[in-house]
């Protein structure tokens, strides 16, 4: 029983020096990669032109992507304070007084529009809401044949 006691002391304060003696994560990988608020640059939302080939069906496929933004489904004061900044978007199709916010980062896809010009308003906006940037797509649906 004695020795199984000493093989234990032992191993305990090997252990013991062996946490005392471990780098911190900071010391082996650096700072935290946190940028903070104040110097983020702009957020800045780009969209493509509607997929032709889709249009001909009467199915609008819009991608767009962020910059200096994440695409996150987090809303709230709390979330304004996340560093790099996150948001979603808002989108208003042809001027309606409404619109639906996504928070996917995926492609905007429409149907059931109608034949003709159509616009479709993509806003960048942080997790309160609050506009960022924004953009507008211009299209036409082509006549059913």
């Amino acid at each position: 029983m004695k020795i199984v006691h000493r093989c234990f002391a032992a191993i305990s304060l090997a252990l013991c020096a062996a946490v005392a003696s471990a780098q911190t994560a900071r010391e082996i990988r650096g700072p935290a990669a946190v940028v903070p608020l104040t110097s983020e640059p702009p957020a800045k939302i780009v969209i493509d032109s509607p997929l032709a080939d889709q249009l001909a069906f009467g199915r609008v496929v819009i991608q767009y992507r962020a910059e200096n933004l994440r695409i996150v489904p987090a809303f709230g004061a709390a979330a304004l304070a996340v560093s790099p900044r996150i948001g979603h978007v808002h989108i208003t199709v042809d001027d309606v007084p409404w619109h639906w916010a996504d928070a996917s980062g995926e492609p905007v896809i429409l149907n059931g529009l109608t034949p003709g010009p159509h616009a479709v308003l993509i806003e960048l906006v942080d997790a309160n809401h609050k506009p960022l940037d924004q953009g507008v797509v211009h299209f036409t649906i082509p006549p059913v044949q």
